[in-house]
């Protein structure tokens, strides 16, 4: 009889049928390992990848609401007409404390060094970053052209996340969309509909007084139509939401210094 422990376990674990509960724990146990180790190195050797996938899908956005994207285009070529500028959201003036074109204002909303807990949060988000990157597109004589600002806010399901496209003036909307929410389809998900979306173009954020106008309802006002997007179909909070959002990002809490600074040439 051997006197190694350890072989005679081994040795007893062998001589145990195939289908014993030992031997099925044993090879469900090893079967997940593998298979943790699998996932765990396909996902680091993968990050690169997803990274680089992330920022394509983004400045593709920035194109298409800036209205310059085209199937087939190379997206990075495109995209190097924008200069990436980060906003000091409280003074609306730029800095670089920060680096723009590696700036993670998502990221650094939950950061509390970057950011400040909201007690008046009508778009429901929580935590506002202290700094925000904007997208300036010139013509070519140098002249501002568009300005791009990011906006995100809760929907009903879940937080939307997008960009609003301005006219060199800050006041004259050319295009809004969004790149990332999981709203109902069909019903709060319509916000990706090309016929919702061109309801925005041409509108407009504030009057000749400088009052916040725009907002997102069933109905509206005669005069008001300038200001005006129709909700969603069947989908009221999620329409809610929208008008929340982009009426914070372009209120005094969000862009409204920046833009002010922006159209009076002190930025």
């Amino acid at each position: 009889m051997s006197n190694d422990p350890k072989g005679g376990f081994i040795a007893r674990f062998k001589a145990l049928p195939t289908d014993s509960i030992p031997k099925t724990i044993f090879v469900a146990v090893a079967v997940c390992l593998v298979a943790s180790m699998i996932v765990s190195v396909a996902a680091v050797s993968l990050r690169p990848v997803q990274e680089a996938n992330k920022l394509l899908d983004k400045q593709k956005n920035i194109l298409q609401v800036a209205g310059l994207y085209e199937d087939g285009m190379n997206v990075a070529d495109a995209f190097s007409q924008f200069e990436p500028r980060v906003v000091e959201i409280e003074t609306g003036t730029y800095t670089d404390v920060v680096d723009a074109t590696t700036f993670d204002d998502i990221g650094a909303a939950s950061d509390p060094a970057m950011s400040v807990e909201l007690d008046d949060d009508p778009a429901g988000i929580g935590r506002q970053g202290k700094y925000a990157t904007v997208y300036l597109l010139k013509d070519d004589a140098g002249n501002l052209d568009k300005v791009i600002l990011p906006i995100y806010g809760y929907g009903l399901w879940s937080t939307l996340y997008g960009f609003i496209a301005l006219e060199e003036n800050g006041n004259d909307i050319y295009g809004l969309q969004f790149y990332d929410h999981a709203e109902t389809p069909g019903l709060g998900g319509e916000v990706d509909n090309p016929r919702w979306k061109t309801q925005w173009s041409g509108k407009k954020l504030r009057d000749d007084q400088g009052d916040l106008k725009i907002t997102v309802s069933k109905t509206t006002a005669t005069g008001q139509e300038d200001y005006h997007v129709d909700a969603l179909a069947g989908a009221t909070l999620t329409s809610v939401g929208v008008d929340n959002l982009v009426r914070f990002w372009m209120g005094q809490q969000g862009f409204a210094p920046y833009l002010e600074n922006l159209a009076g040439g002190n930025v």
